[in-house]
């Protein structure tokens, strides 16, 4: 799976060693691939079998062994399972070098599975739309409304509703109000929940084995970079509405505080146990136990952002001044000292990662070491953030295969859940807080939410265009989810509050779609997240497959695998079951 066959063809005298990079590896060094020997006669190549990687565009580069000497450098990027061969040859000039390519077995189209996937998925959309459409036309209504008329009727004379000595309530006017209704449940929240905990479960899952849905090796995004902070950032709003709500109940801040810090300690404990599991291997070992994850990380985040909301949470809104000139602002202004915390563990985590210094590695380096930077700090993987973790809690205490290791050739651990990045995680969760006093400060006026919804995905876009100088790997500060670096944040926070601002545009103010099916695993995330990395190995969320270098074979688990825990969260929605730490 993704790699294809190529077989170098040497015409020269001298041997050929064959080197190559990856495009997408900044300042790398080159790979030896293999040696090709020197052609026995004049016109009778020496050919050489090779696998290269197709997942992206490579260099290859071909040297005589006996001075060194860069004969050719040749770009390509393979096709899947196709065949080539690489031709080194002279011409008239013998000083002159020839590289070519040449297909020799055409790659298949390894994207065919995924379109074939969408067009089920749309199908399945186009028929459940036409279905509602029809379900509203006059004729079906009165054919069901006879059909359901009559059992009704029949189940009513049947049953004791229909008993002469049914007791009749009596019939009293009453000019009382009628009691006010619970203050209304944003769906788009948990629908917004509900896109990032799906994407989540099918990119664990292995996502089809594509590389897009892999977690970038280094710099950069791909589709699984995007969830987790959206979980983080959603989390961060859904505390600033249940604080409020909680306080408007008559709760104290002691008793919400002692919650908090109960619920912290489960998820963390939670998330050992689920990252650690030692399916039929005997007793788990303390040496290699590994402590960062994916529900610590959420712990943490949550115990921070909510302590600071305690802080500053005010208990009724609706008495609060709109008169004052600061009074636009006031989502903000109203919260400083929780503005002034957050801005402090900001600068925190820039100090550390640009002047903690690290042995044998440069001040401030954010790069991934390996053969990265021309391997000259092969042992640096993460700068100061992978110092503080192996230090702080040893190297065997860690991720032991970091996504660096794919093309980075990386060998030292690092997690990408940290200590470091925990003070990014912060960030991201109290920006999804503001999203979250936003909604409660400008309740139903759904222009002045949507606005300033928009207007923080611009600030934040446009702090992430300066981080990054608007390029992968030559900003200032890159977007990295290994570091869980300040421009990947803003970054994710930009896109989290745009897609929020179309999902409660949608969903909440034109009701053009109630959020399904993503709304059901949204109100059940914890039981989903779990229940996906506990039963990962058993069926039918994964099962033998004929052909295990097939995208297609993994795309289908993976989408039923998915497809079963939407379901199950359906299931557990229809019968009001929700799992709540």
């Amino acid at each position: 799976m993704d790699e294809a066959f190529l077989r170098v063809n040497n015409e020269l005298g001298s041997e050929v060693v064959v080197s190559w990079v990856s495009e997408r590896c900044y300042q790398c060094l080159y790979q030896q691939l293999g040696v090709v020997p020197a052609a026995p006669t004049p016109g009778q190549p020496s050919s050489v079998d090779f696998v290269v990687s197709t997942q992206h565009e490579i260099t290859l580069q071909l040297n005589s062994t006996p001075v060194n000497l860069e004969l050719c450098t040749v770009p390509f990027h393979f096709g899947e399972h196709g065949n080539y061969s690489l031709w080194v040859k002279n011409f008239t000039d013998s000083s002159v070098v020839n590289c070519s390519v040449v297909t020799d077995a055409d790659p298949i189209n390894s994207y065919i599975p995924i379109l074939v996937a969408f067009l089920i998925f749309a199908g399945l959309i186009l028929m459940s739309c036409i279905g509602r459409i029809i379900l509203r036309l006059d004729v079906v209504r009165n054919i069901l409304f006879r059909v359901t008329g009559s059992l009704e009727t029949e189940r009513l004379i049947n049953s004791e509703l229909g008993s002469p000595g049914r007791a009749v309530p009596p019939v009293s006017d009453t000019i009382l109000p009628p009691p006010p209704n619970p203050s209304k449940r944003l769906r788009s929240l948990d629908t917004f929940r509900g896109i990032a905990l799906v994407i989540m479960v099918f990119v664990n899952y292995g996502g089809g084995r594509y590389w897009f849905f892999r977690h970038q090796s280094w710099n950069g995004l791909t589709v699984a970079d995007l969830v987790f902070p959206w979980f983080v950032f959603i989390m961060g709003t859904s505390i600033a509405l249940s604080t409020n709500s909680l306080l408007c109940a008559g709760s104290t801040r002691c008793s919400l505080l002692r919650k908090t810090v109960w619920r912290s300690l489960q998820l963390f404990i939670l998330g050992v146990v689920i990252i650690n599991p030692n399916y039929c291997q005997g007793p788990l070992s303390w040496d290699n136990l590994r402590i960062p994850g994916v529900l610590q990380r959420l712990a943490w985040s949550y115990l921070v952002v909510a302590c600071l909301d305690l802080l500053v949470a005010k208990g009724h809104l609706d008495i609060l001044t709109t008169s004052a000139w600061w009074s636009p602002f006031r989502d903000i202004l109203l919260y400083w000292p929780a503005w002034l915390c957050v801005i402090l563990l900001e600068i925190l985590w820039l100090f550390l990662t640009f002047q903690l210094p690290v042995a044998d590695c440069p001040a401030g380096y954010l790069g991934p070491g390996g053969i990265g930077d021309m391997g000259l700090y092969m042992n640096c993987t993460g700068g100061a953030a992978g110092f503080i973790d192996r230090w702080l809690l040893g190297e065997n205490h860690i991720y032991q295969t970091p996504s660096s290791r794919v093309i980075y050739a990386t060998r030292m651990p690092f997690d990408p859940e940290g200590v470091l990045g925990s003070i990014n995680s912060v960030l991201m969760a109290f920006l999804g807080l503001q999203a979250g006093k936003i909604i409660l400060h400008y309740r139903d006026l759904h222009t002045s939410i949507m606005s300033r919804f928009l207007l923080w995905g611009l600030f934040l876009g446009a702090i992430s265009a300066i981080l990054t100088k608007c390029s992968t790997d030559q900003g200032f500060i890159p977007v990295n989810k290994n570091l869980w670096s300040l421009s990947y944040v803003t970054t994710l926070a930009c896109f989290a509050f745009v897609l929020l601002v179309l999902l409660y545009f949608i969903v909440d103010v034109q009701r053009w779609w109630s959020g399904a099916p993503f709304y059901y695993p949204g109100m059940n995330s914890i039981l989903v997240y779990v229940g996906h990395e506990v039963l990962e190995e058993y069926f039918p969320f994964r099962w033998r497959m004929a052909n295990s270098q097939s995208h297609a074979e993994h795309l289908t688990q993976n989408l039923v695998a998915t497809s079963c825990w939407v379901f199950i969260a359906y299931v557990l929605y229809r019968k009001r079951i929700f799992w709540k730490i």
